[in-house]
């Protein structure tokens, strides 16, 4: 009669708490989802060309000594990129041909071409600045919700530690009271034995304590990265180009491209994962989206953020392609 008693007890705690738990996860997740499941990020900032329309890579650009000597390699790469370099030729070759006392012609055409490539320059940064603040609202789209989940699954993991505690100490209370009070039967056994199940079954539910949720992406930017077609709607010819550029002349120096994927690939939960895994992680980081955890959610929260920082980095090389074009024109 005791056992019975007691058993029903445990069984309606836990029951109670099984639907206190997912009735409280079904709502919160309903309205997350409301948020995330769409994405705002993109506004119209679709890239349509022809591999043609393309820079022609460096290498295979026959330049002038005078460019090599004005500006550096990086300087020149990104110039192509902005597709800057017949200017740069033309401002390179009007200051090598002026004398002290320019005309007013080579002074208007130092002007205009100054005025072309930085007017160049700058919409080339806003290009940028539009990619990366794509990324940039990806990345933290990926972020709020696997914030939200890891705190999901530590309530869920405190609960039921607070459970398991909670039905160990009445296991033991009354298997206690019952042979204080001089029980000979096997009811404290089947207490000690039921509790311990309960218990077991609570530590079972705390180390698979895994949530996954519905995360979608239909316009993936790591997808370009990861396939790196010809072209790319994600990104602007010139962002495309400075992301892929290699020169098979110098095989150890991969294009920025590859070397990001190098990256991601190093992550552990990539690294390690068997084969299988892996195929099941690449059409959730590469495709449309799914069913995502907060670990996985994290890890391509950190392959955006490695991305963004990637392409941030091209406006270094503008800022230093001005820089050499500014030291040029304080020699006159």
């Amino acid at each position: 009669m005791y056992r019975s008693a007691f058993m029903k007890k445990i069984n309606w705690k836990v029951v109670l708490l099984s639907i206190l738990l997912s009735s409280c996860s079904g709502i919160k997740n309903a309205e997350i989802s409301n948020q995330l499941i769409d994405s705002n990020c993109n506004q119209q900032n679709a890239y349509s060309y022809a591999s043609e329309e393309l820079p022609k890579p460096l290498y295979e650009i026959d330049l002038d000594t005078s460019l090599y000597n004005q500006f550096s390699f990086k300087s020149l790469n990104i110039a192509n990129a902005i597709g800057v370099l017949d200017y740069l030729r033309e401002y390179v070759k009007i200051h090598t041909t002026i004398d002290d006392n320019p005309s007013i012609e080579q002074r208007l055409d130092i002007i205009e071409l100054s005025n072309k490539i930085n007017q160049r320059i700058n919409l080339s940064s806003l290009e940028i600045s539009a990619v990366v603040s794509e990324i940039d609202c990806e990345e933290e789209r990926a972020d709020q919700l696997a914030a939200y989940m890891k705190g999901k699954e530590k309530d869920t993991e405190t609960k039921l530690t607070v459970s398991a505690i909670v039905v160990g100490a009445i296991g033991a209370i009354s298997s206690g009271t019952l042979l204080i009070n001089g029980d000979k039967s096997n009811t404290p056994d089947f207490i000690g034995i039921g509790t311990g199940l309960i218990e077991a079954t609570l530590g079972i539910l705390i180390l698979t304590n895994n949530k996954k949720e519905e995360f979608h992406h239909s316009r993936n930017v790591l997808k370009d990265i990861w396939e790196g077609r010809e072209t790319s709607i994600m990104f602007p010819t010139s962002v495309w180009y400075y992301l892929n550029y290699f020169d098979p002349e110098t095989p150890d120096d991969h294009s920025l491209r590859y070397q990001i994927i190098e990256r991601w690939m190093s992550f552990e939960q990539i690294s390690s994962a068997k084969s299988k895994k892996k195929r099941s992680l690449f059409d959730i980081y590469f495709g449309e989206g799914g069913k995502y955890t907060s670990q996985e959610l994290k890890t391509r929260s950190n392959m955006l953020d490695q991305l963004e920082a990637q392409v941030s980095l091209m406006k270094q090389d503008l800022k230093g392609l001005a820089s050499e074009l500014e030291h040029i024109s304080k020699k006159d």
